[in-house]
């Protein structure tokens, strides 16, 4: 009974989407992993400094979240 009406309200397609995020989520995962691995991005990304990056970004975020609760 129970597998009768669980097939009828979601009819497997939650299970598809599920697995194409987590798909989707795996490629970004690899592809960024790919891009970080070359010699010449690791130089790039050494000169900008991803600890000066993230203060740049923390107000923006603050700010946004800030809004997002009114």
């Amino acid at each position: 009974m129970s597998m009768e009406l669980e097939g009828s309200t979601t009819n497997g397609v939650g299970d598809k989407e599920t697995l194409y995020m987590l798909g989707g989520v795996a490629l970004v995962v690899f592809g960024a992993g790919l891009i970080l691995s070359n010699p010449s991005i690791r130089c790039y990304m050494s000169q900008i400094g991803i600890g000066n990056l993230a203060q740049v970004a923390m107000p923006d975020v603050q700010r946004y979240l800030k809004m997002r609760a009114m």
